[in-house]
């Protein structure tokens, strides 16, 4: 295979709007309005292969912007062992920090820059059903808050399903349209029919630079800036939500340290507002030694992180799938890109829906960490918080 890139300029004069560009075929991985967008499969590749592959793609870069080479993107599954693989795209397009935009294709690739017009006849009729009944949810959750207290581990996350079916295709384009334009600072995604915001980043690699942002620690939004204030500092002030924070933390600093010439943290956790609920997030930063490691190293090595998993993560990872009930997929895992220099971007797959091969039904999912003081009812309105994001993407009537 052979790549080349080259600036967007040279190829359109049309402003790059990411979302549209994925369609419904294709990737999309986007904050604000940096990110990458994909067309076609130039070649399926295993975990182990992807960054030898990528080595061997000869490439020439005729942009003006240093680092740039083919990529591979894909989702690292929640059960890190099922199988999986990434996806080398015939067509990248990207822009940078900097508002760069450029193109890069395999082969003869052509890109596809035309607007998918959307059928607006009719109103679609949506159904929402549970997945694991409440009643199940709410016993594994409690079943879970006594594994706590009698010792057995100290945090295992708790998820639960939405099944919405609908009455015509989903249309893939609309809800990406919908969570930029309600949840742009998030990490928008897009692979194979799992779509998504995700608010947190697991591992970011550029160079020797590392970063990590998680999350752990949910309270409701109101809309209400008095009342979101006050949320946030009972918030701040839980110490069920400070433990279940403090958790992670503690896992993605001791797992990342072994890899790191220098890392540091925020002192104190700072308060995330994410549409209707907000969270305790810390900011992980340090610079890679030598050998240094790739980010789809550090991906597997922190998938699941805590705030999906749990800790210890043995422990937890048997008693979810002990009481769940169900298969999470892809939820809870990672989905990102990487290059073959081992750069890239991986973010917690969460806030997101399985979308199945007829688009016509769509599984979601939202979970919470369940330690010594959990309340099953509490956590039960905290996942109806959680699937708002997504919920209201799918649903929402123009």
């Amino acid at each position: 295979m052979r790549a080349v890139t080259k600036l967007l300029s040279q190829i359109t004069d049309n402003k790059l709007d990411l979302t549209s560009f994925a369609k419904d075929n294709g990737f999309l991985f986007a904050k604000h309005e940096v990110g990458i967008a994909t067309q076609g499969v130039a070649i399926r590749v295993k975990p182990n292969d992807a960054l030898s592959t990528l080595n061997k793609i000869k490439h020439k870069n005729l942009s003006s912007i240093e680092n740039l080479a083919p990529i591979a993107i894909g989702c690292i599954p929640f059960d890190i062992n099922q199988p999986h693989d990434f996806v080398i795209p015939r067509v990248v397009v990207g822009r940078n920090q900097n508002g760069d935009e450029w193109i890069t294709t395999i082969d003869d690739a052509e890109p596809d820059f035309d607007l998918i017009i959307t059928d607006t006849s009719g109103t679609p009729t949506y159904s929402v059903s549970p997945g694991v009944s409440i009643e199940h949810y709410l016993e594994a959750v409690r079943l879970t808050r006594d594994a706590v207290r009698n010792g057995d581990f100290a945090k295992a996350v708790i998820a639960r399903d939405l099944i919405v079916s609908c009455d015509r295709p989903i249309d893939l384009t609309t809800v990406l349209l919908r969570l930029q334009n309600s949840y742009r600072s998030s990490y928008r995604y897009l692979f194979e029919g799992f779509i998504g915001a995700s608010p947190e980043l697991l591992i970011s690699v550029n160079g020797t630079e590392v970063t990590s942002n998680p999350l752990a620690g949910t309270s409701r939004r109101t809309g209400d800036q008095e009342l979101d204030k006050q949320l946030a500092d009972q918030l701040i002030a839980s110490t069920k939500n400070q433990l279940e924070h403090r958790i992670v933390i503690d896992m993605v600093h001791d797992t990342l340290l072994p890899w790191c010439s220098y890392l540091d943290w925020q002192p104190e956790p700072s308060i995330v507002e994410i549409g209707n609920v907000q969270h305790l997030g810390t900011e992980i930063f340090g610079r890679l030694s030598e050998p240094r490691a790739s980010v789809l190293e550090l991906a597997y090595a922190l998938t699941p992180t805590p705030a999906l998993g749990g800790h210890p993560r043995d422990e937890a990872l048997t008693h979810i799938h002990k009481v769940e009930g169900f298969d999470r997929g892809r939820y809870g895992g990672a989905v990102g890109y990487f290059n073959a220099s081992g750069d890239g971007c991986f973010a917690v797959s969460i806030r997101c829906a399985e979308i199945d091969n007829t688009r016509m039904q769509a599984r979601l999912f939202a979970g919470g960490g369940i330690v010594g003081d959990s309340e099953p009812l509490s956590e039960l309105a905290e996942t109806d918080a959680k699937f708002q994001a997504i919920l209201n993407a799918i649903t929402q009537v123009d």
